[in-house]
């Protein structure tokens, strides 16, 4: 049936099913959802149950939204938002949502704003027709989502008709009878980095994260048949911002892609801060940049956000879930559940089997589930790690070492994940001396207080209640170079947490060059180092680099300290790894192991067979799996 024809005959059943006395004044696909149109907005918010009878009788994501014809203009909105909630709501910011007709009230005290009973709210729906959403204002405020939601708001006309395509093509007629689905491996396989994999079925094909592989620069395999030409791709599904899962996105639209992306609303914004500075960072150090800002923009507004635990139809024959994956905020675990309960597969993009200093440990309890792509970066024999609080422990014991005598210590960290991890670490060690933050960390943390409820229990109700470990007088931020030289001088110790985590770049290359002499200055790396990264050949011994100065190459001997501290890592050890699959429910009848060096993605596959009596597999780039 034609999207028309189906969205007459939907709107027919709309109408038979609600009140005869709600008028609907349009009804159309918009991205994956269903959305109606009413002037009668307020009958929907007061009987939730209208929207959940829909959604049962015609099993679609059902949206309500107001008319057109009774928004009032934003600027004038604004102005009766201000003059209607009570100044002692503390209202910080006001911004509106195009695609959901949606006005976001962000205050430090949304009790005040919403008012008794939401009378409050209610009055101001009434008064310009947008449905108010008040959220608690975030304590560190964010230039990167301020540019996403600005550009959007721009871009608000070319998103409707974009959403309109989308969901059209999303629920078009199924074109062909038979049922099969397959896996193709583009990179990310027997090694860590340019993560990408192509699920399709004789309907649909969907790109499963675009990534780069740090150090080497190396792409994924998107020239064979089975992505050719890329502008035909359904979908591009990405679990999490990291440039190996992300990087590369942009690129596609360089090369026709239209479709949209697939992401957590914290991914797509802390994907854009990653996107921006890699490109940046290529620029700065005369390496070959791979696209133009113009594409990151693109690949933002082409982007369509989901929440954990919505189900999603992306295809005529595909839907998609996201859980929480516990490595960096917004990380998810892709769930695909394909054809009429053909099969159903997930991603587990990286994954952090255990509660940390911010998120829960990731999910495993699916309703259903045939085959799991897991990765396997500490899947080795011999990849065990300390837990956070052992962690914590060591790092102290190391810093505290350092500190008397004398000395800085240099922590690189990615500016997602890891930063935070360890700054939580650091303000409860209480050490007395400055930690100071450079690179992209602030602005990466100030996104982590926007999006509370992506992170654990504990540190979302010490951010509400006031006692934000981000907002420590401990932390300065370093933002200008002679503040970073007025900090390699001073002679007093302190911690310097920078950016990159794999010293591929950025700031805290600087501080080597500056403090890597000195025997009493230390170097503590807490996460992953890729190989062919200077993070690596440091760990491996190296004890001589070679750095640009002012357009002489010039040699630095390695005089500081060099430790490893394991336990701050966003992925699971080879134990955490075996666990996630012991519980996870149900158990699956194949495991594809991925995401990590040849011989630990073999060694984690043949664990699991053995423990578990699973069928596995650790298949190499360009290998196809037929699944069904």
């Amino acid at each position: 049936m034609p999207a028309e024809e189906m969205l007459l005959e939907l709107k027919r059943r709309i109408v038979e099913l609600l009140p005869a006395d709600v008028s609907i004044t349009g009804v159309e696909f918009e991205g994956p959802e269903l959305v109606i149109y009413t002037e009668d907005t307020q009958r929907f918010v007061d009987d939730g149950a209208m929207v959940r009878t829909l959604a049962r009788e015609l099993k679609k994501r059902i949206s309500v939204r107001p008319s057109s014809n009774i928004l009032m203009e934003p600027e004038k909105a604004s102005k009766v938002i201000y003059d209607i909630i009570p100044d002692e709501g503390g209202i910080k910011d006001i911004y509106f949502d195009m695609d959901k007709a949606e006005v976001i009230i962000e205050a430090e005290k949304p009790g005040l704003v919403i008012g008794t009973h939401g009378a409050t709210l209610r009055e101001v729906a009434k008064v310009i027709g947008w449905r108010p959403n008040v959220i608690r204002a975030p304590p560190i405020q964010s230039s990167i989502i301020k540019s996403i939601r600005r550009y959007l708001r721009e871009e608000s006309e070319f998103r409707k008709d974009f959403l309109k395509k989308v969901g059209r093509r999303i629920y078009r007629d199924k074109l062909i009878g038979d049922e099969w689905l397959r896996m193709t491996s583009l990179g990310g396989c027997r090694e860590v980095g340019r993560n990408a994999f192509m699920l399709s079925t004789p309907e649909t094909r969907i790109l499963i994260d675009c990534g780069v592989s740090v150090g080497s620069e190396g792409m994924p395999y998107l020239y064979v048949p089975e992505v050719s030409p890329i502008s035909n791709i359904d979908a591009v599904v990405i679990t999490h911002a990291h440039l190996d899962h992300s990087g590369l996105v942009p690129l596609l639209f360089l090369y026709e892609y239209d479709g949209p992306i697939y992401t957590t609303q914290p991914t797509r914004d802390l994907m854009a801060l990653l996107l921006l500075d890699y490109i940046e960072v290529s620029a700065r150090e005369g390496k070959r940049i791979p696209y133009k800002s113009s594409l990151i923009r693109d690949a933002i507004r082409h982007t369509i956000p989901l929440k954990y635990g919505d189900v999603t139809d992306i295809s005529p024959d595909v839907k998609l879930t996201f859980y929480n994956a516990g490595h960096i905020l917004g990380s998810s675990i892709a769930y695909f559940h394909a054809g009429n309960g053909l099969y159903n597969i997930a991603f587990t993009g990286d994954i952090k089997y255990e509660r940390t200093f911010l998120f829960d440990p990731a999910f495993n309890g699916f309703t259903r589930l045939e085959a799991l792509v897991m990765e396997s970066t500490y899947g080795g024999m011999n990849d065990m790690q300390p837990s956070r609080r052992e962690a914590e422990k060591n790092l102290k014991d190391e810093i505290e070492r350092t500190i008397k005598k004398g000395g800085k210590v240099i922590i690189p960290a990615f500016a997602v994940g890891r930063s935070q991890e360890v700054m939580i670490a650091l303000e409860g060690m209480q050490l007395e001396v400055p930690v100071y933050l450079d690179g992209m960390i602030w602005e990466a943390t100030a996104v982590h207080t926007a999006y509370p409820e992506y992170l654990n229990k504990n540190l979302k109700n010490s951010i509400f209640q006031g006692e934000n470990p981000f907002l420590s007088d401990v932390f300065v931020q370093v933002d200008d170079a002679e503040k970073r030289k007025e900090v390699m001088e001073e002679k007093e110790p302190s911690i310097i947490l920078s950016t990159s985590g794999m010293l591929n770049g950025g700031p805290v290359l600087e501080y080597l060059k500056g403090l890597a002499r000195d025997e009493e200055n230390m170097l503590i790396f807490v996460g992953y180092q890729a190989e062919g990264t200077l993070g690596r050949r440091i760990q491996k011994g190296w004890n001589e680099m070679q750095f640009s100065n002012e357009g002489r190459m010039e040699n630095i001997k390695m005089g500081m300290e060099i430790k490893t501290i394991d336990g701050f890592s966003g992925h699971s050890d080879r134990n955490q790894l075996l666990e996630y699959v012991r519980r996870i429910r149900p158990l699956p009848s194949k495991v594809i192991c991925m995401h990590g060096e040849n011989n630990k993605c073999m060694a984690l596959a043949s664990g699991i067979h053995k423990k578990f009596n699973i069928e596995t597999v650790a298949p190499m780039n360009l290998e196809s799996l037929r699944l069904v």
